[in-house]
């Protein structure tokens, strides 16, 4: 009897062995990041723009439509990366810019960093735009085996040239740690995605996972496109926006080869596929979020509602709308447990793992969302310690989703409904001279579940949410680190540094943070008005020229 019984705790303990995933077994992650893609620049969500290949596995897959992301670049990859709010890295203020001594903190550890030790091989394609001053900060010291792409926020397609200011300019593309001039000439789309190909082509699907993190620089400015992907949207009156699309195409192709090369390859089956925009679009820039409101670098829906969906063979329950929260801190947590880790490697994180309310259909663990506090953020003038019931200073930009509500106090940004661009074009100016009439206001609430378009305030109807809501963001404030955003360094000149833009301070030197960097006077804008008007219909008609593509 002792016998049989041993026999049986052994065959107990080989099951319960046999069902933890061996690291050939965990699946292969590919996370696809566009920038500047508008909830309305995609084919499902759109009547003008035509992406064949992300509309099949959007259908085929799980399409989050309840899934946020933040306002601007760089907020949204530190939280991708780290699964922390930014209030808890200290990036809750503006971007990274190529001059500041500034990167994602070191004592994070990052995505990349910990599926490396669960024993994946891990690959980063793309846009970085999460500091590179010293080497310390560079994508292959923060977890990635290997690196192609570039470190700032925008640079030229083809040349790969990217400027913060005038005669401040060098290039950025670069292959792990050193620059990657042989490059120049070929458009970055492309480039991207023959690099992750070949990642594909020389790995063994069966032997290690694999992570790609492919963060495309498309669709951001500058609206660059081969004209064969413009040709098919010339009947589009709006340059910017044929232009854009033609864009948007080519991420779509892009998309369609990585998938065929999954397959070809032998990494399919056992992989997931996730999309995701970084925040909201510009509509100045062709991009469009309608119908919601808002666009880029705002809280509203159109700032921070994001294009998201998974694919993948490894879904239980595919070819549906999901409807759960979703925030862009929850790929942390969730890519780690797919990978086999515990939750112990997740301890701290602002992220949930929402793997089985995207596989399963289950309710998401997450009930709130923490959009952002930003102490330095231009101060609402209307708003006051007072109007905000003695909790909180209403002149802060801050945002907070907790259920079906949603609060906004301080200056959330540029907060209209914008339709898709239709006309050939008119000064960027023009899209100032409506809707500032309206006395300014500090404070908000909306129901987003049935108002998810901003329309309907209901701070004054329902005071009680309102108090509810600052209460939470005082709670959160509490736990803030103080904002990391230090003075441009003349050292990061490219002109300084070969003619690109690469590390400058040695990884010894000693960070100066708490100098607060000063925005630039903005006088000179009321010094050119005279010469803007002299000029104003010149510049009209080269503008009505130019849409002839």
């Amino acid at each position: 009897m002792n016998l049989q019984h041993n026999e049986g705790l052994q065959t107990k303990c080989a099951l319960l062995l046999s069902t933890e995933p061996s690291t050939a077994q965990r699946p292969h992650i590919i996370f696809i990041l566009t920038d500047d893609q508008g909830f309305n620049d995609i084919g499902y969500h759109s009547s003008d723009i035509r992406t064949p290949t992300l509309d099949k596995l959007a259908a085929d897959g799980v399409k989050l439509e309840n899934y946020y992301i933040q306002p601007i670049c760089t907020p949204s990859r530190s939280q991708l990366i780290t699964g922390r709010y930014q209030i808890h890295t200290g990036l809750q203020h503006s971007i990274i810019r190529p001059r500041q001594p500034n990167c994602l903190p070191f004592d994070h550890v990052t995505l990349p960093q910990r599926l490396q030790e669960l024993g994946y091989s891990t690959h980063m394609v793309g846009k970085w735009h999460l500091g590179f001053y010293k080497k310390e900060c560079l994508p292959t010291r923060r977890g990635f085996d290997t690196y192609f792409g570039s470190l700032t926020g925008s640079v030229n397609y083809y040349t790969y040239n990217s400027c913060d200011g005038p005669g401040l300019c060098g290039f950025d593309l670069h292959e792990g740690e050193s620059v990657a001039w042989n490059h120049r000439g070929k458009y970055s789309t492309h480039l991207y995605t023959q690099r992750v190909r070949k990642i594909l082509a020389t790995q063994d699907p069966h032997s290690q996972p694999l992570f790609i993190f492919l963060s495309f620089q498309a669709v951001h400015t500058p609206l660059q496109s081969p004209r064969e992907y413009i040709y098919p949207y010339r009947e589009l009156e709006n340059v910017a926006r044929r232009r854009y699309a033609a864009m948007v195409s080519t991420v779509d192709e892009a998309v369609h080869n990585i998938t065929y090369a999954l397959r070809k390859y032998g990494y399919y089956q056992n992989s997931v596929i996730i999309f995701s925009t970084d925040n909201g679009g510009q509509p100045l820039s062709g991009g469009s979020n309608w119908p919601l409101r808002g666009r880029k670098g705002t809280y509203w829906e159109g700032g921070v509602r994001g294009l998201g969906f998974v694919h993948s063979p490894l879904l239980r329950k595919k070819r549906r709308v999901s409807k759960a929260l979703v925030h862009i801190t929850d790929w942390y947590p969730t890519l780690v447990g797919l990978a086999g880790g515990n939750e112990s490697l997740t301890k701290g994180v602002d992220g949930y793992n929402v793997w089985e309310a995207i596989s399963e259909g289950k309710e998401s663990p997450r009930l709130e969302i923490l959009h952002n506090i930003d102490p330095l953020y231009n101060h609402a003038r209307s708003g006051s310690l007072q109007k905000g019931y003695g909790i909180w200073n209403t002149a802060i930009q801050a945002s907070i989703r907790a259920g079906d509500w949603k609060l906004l106090t301080g200056d959330p940004g540029y907060g209209d409904w914008i339709p898709p661009p239709m006309l050939p074009g008119f000064p960027a100016e023009w899209w100032n001279l409506e809707r500032h009439i309206v006395p300014r206001k500090s404070l908000w609430l909306f129901n987003i579940s049935g108002d998810p378009y901003e329309r309907f305030d209901l701070s004054e109807q329902r005071p009680d949410v309102v108090k509810e809501l600052l209460a939470r963001l005082v709670y959160y404030n509490r736990t803030a680190v103080p904002v990391r955003y230090p003075s441009e360094d003349p050292r990061a000149d490219p002109n300084l540094n070969g003619g690109a833009w690469v590390p400058w301070m040695g990884d010894e030197e000693e960070d100066n943070w708490h100098r607060v960097y000063q925005k630039k006077n903005k006088d000179w804008k009321t010094k050119l008005k005279l010469s803007k008007g002299n000029s104003f219909f010149r510049r009209l008609n080269t503008r009505i020229m130019s849409n002839r593509i």
